[in-house]
């Protein structure tokens, strides 16, 4: 669809704070203030765009239709052109522009959500993460984190063995887009994919967070443990933002985790970051925080 035809909705191409946003505004009018939703569309920090991609036209219209809520919809740059955390960092500003400023949108600012898919939902939750104990501003409602990636320490999971050649995100895939985000050499992909980028210390710290254990029995079937792999720590040393929980949420302490808002995880069966949402699913239920799941069997990347 044209971007700016619609019987319905309203689309504008806005910045909030120097940030582009495309905002999908309901047409009728509201006796009351309406909900907001802050979308951040996927494509690993490197592809996507709110004005080209017709995928994220076509789930913020029907956002906006199907809930009666105002989406701003977050063009963030992408990299490595716009070198990380510029992304995460926009997706930030651009929320906090339209927490400040959501009555002027006729939206009522104690019920925004952000939501973000793939690479979206990193973003998503970094934000959430960000923001959860500041009080200039008001509260994110709740976070819906689509097939979020939330980890780059253990690409050896249940899921990843189970789906690593499955097409689109296939496991190679999803490090070599990590590697491109993050403005890496590519040639680091192996080592990584063997774990030898993390340290015997790094690895017991987070065991209790990132662990085949911790995954349910039914999503385990076939699957098989690593074999031990030697740790490089020149490999370690050029990957350092791998261990920052701007890239790998999953990593954010006890302290950051119990101040998120209620979430909504969606999780797909031949996706190789499964297991991800499961275990940042336990990690918030651990910490109290209100979370629904919807898990898609026959659902891909």
């Amino acid at each position: 669809l044209p971007a700016f035809q619609d019987s319905q909705l309203s689309i504008k191409d806005l910045h909030f704070d120097g940030v582009p946003i495309r905002i999908y505004l309901p047409r009728e009018p509201s006796a009351s203030q309406r909900r907001g939703v802050v979308f951040i569309h996927g494509g690993c920090g490197i592809f996507g765009s709110i004005s080209k991609e017709l995928k994220e036209k076509i789930i913020c219209r029907y956002i906006a239709r199907k809930s009666d809520s105002v989406v701003v919809s977050v063009g963030y740059h992408l990299a490595p052109e716009h070198q990380y955390p510029a992304q995460t960092l926009e997706c930030l500003t651009a929320t906090v522009h339209f927490l400040k400023t959501a009555e002027t949108y006729g939206v009522d600012p104690a019920r925004i959500i952000v939501c973000g898919d793939s690479a979206g939902g990193t973003f998503a939750t970094s934000v959430c993460q960000e923001l959860g104990h500041r009080t200039d501003i008001p509260k994110i409602r709740a976070q819906v984190l689509i097939y979020p990636f939330l980890q780059a320490l253990n690409f050896n999971l249940p899921s990843h063995q189970k789906n690593a050649a499955v097409a689109f995100l296939s496991r190679e895939r999803a490090v070599h887009f990590i590697l491109k985000y993050l403005n890496k050499d590519c040639s680091l992909k192996e080592p990584i994919l063997a774990g030898s980028h993390v340290p015997e210390s790094i690895s017991l710290k987070y065991r209790k967070w990132i662990n085949p254990d911790l995954i349910p029995d039914v999503f385990k079937l076939g699957y098989k443990p690593p074999l031990p792999t030697l740790f490089s720590p020149q490999v370690h040393e050029e990957v350092q933002e791998l261990f920052e929980p701007r890239v790998s949420p999953l990593l954010a302490e006890d302290a950051v985790v119990c101040g998120l808002p209620d979430t909504c995880i969606i999780t797909c069966e031949h996706d190789v970051l499964r297991d991800e949402g499961l275990l940042y699913k336990k990690r918030l239920e651990d910490n109290n925080v209100h979370v629904t799941w919807h898990h898609v069997e026959k659902g891909f990347h």
